[in-house]
């Protein structure tokens, strides 16, 4: 996949109410009290491809988490899509290497505490969320790398599909099953997340949002959106091959 000059991100579906783009990862989707000194979002660009005209984003994409982002045209669609998703309308695919070789598949339902906008409160202090995600093994590996002590590494490719909407809830449960995601610098584990940097030449969280699937807001007719992840996470994925 190749964006248009200076636009990072990339067109994958348009109509006349909804524009779906991948958003590479490192990329904000907008302006955020945590990260003030960033200056690119993935806001501004997504109006560049829609001419100049406002959008209005749908949901959210961790900064480091790259693929679907999908966004409104006009206020009303906006709405109706905000509201699906808080209703678990729609129907999202993620694809994540993690550490270990988990079962081939499963549900992990475990609550999570919510985040404190203000880093200075206990979490203790904080009301435990819903949150549930299945998950599926794509395929599994062995490498013949010391890297925690043993003298061979397993990893493993997981889809993984959250069936609630916590924040960093794919990353943290993935923590939670003690098979973290690799690049994962706040729950993940650093040794591995050491040993990708150095063979690949750079590190990068690997976690992509794949797919998305809903009833459209205004036409009704049912929308799949797909995207393979960008080139520096297919490159990681080598090690499966």
């Amino acid at each position: 996949m190749m964006p248009c000059s200076g636009n990072p991100l990339i067109e994958i579906y348009r109509d006349d109410w909804l524009l779906a783009v991948h958003k590479p990862a490192g990329l904000l989707v907008h302006r955020s009290p945590i990260e003030r000194h960033a200056t690119e979002f993935a806001l501004q660009y997504a109006r560049q491809l829609n001419g100049g005209q406002h959008v209005y984003p749908c949901h959210r994409l961790d900064r480091p988490t790259s693929g679907v982002l999908l966004f409104a045209l006009d206020v009303n669609t906006a709405s109706i899509l905000g509201k699906a998703f808080m209703e678990r309308k729609i129907q999202r695919t993620y694809w994540a290497m993690v550490r270990g070789w988990p079962a081939e598949q499963g549900l992990i339902d475990h609550a999570l505490r919510e985040h404190a906008v203000d880093r200075r409160l206990k979490g203790e202090a904080l009301p435990l969320r819903q949150a549930v995600t299945k998950f599926k093994r794509l395929a599994s590996v062995e490498i013949p790398v010391e890297v925690e002590g043993y003298p061979q590494s397993r990893y493993s490719l997981l889809e993984l599909y959250p069936q609630t909407g916590q924040k960093h809830q794919l990353r943290r449960h993935m923590q939670h099953m003690s098979h973290p995601i690799i690049g994962d610098t706040y729950y993940g584990r650093t040794k591995h997340n050491r040993y990708f940097a150095q063979r690949f030449g750079f590190s990068r969280l690997m976690l992509a949002a794949t797919g998305m699937a809903f009833t459209h807001p205004v036409t009704g007719v049912p929308v799949r959106i797909d995207c393979m992840p960008e080139d520096s996470f297919m490159r990681i994925l080598s090690v499966f091959s």
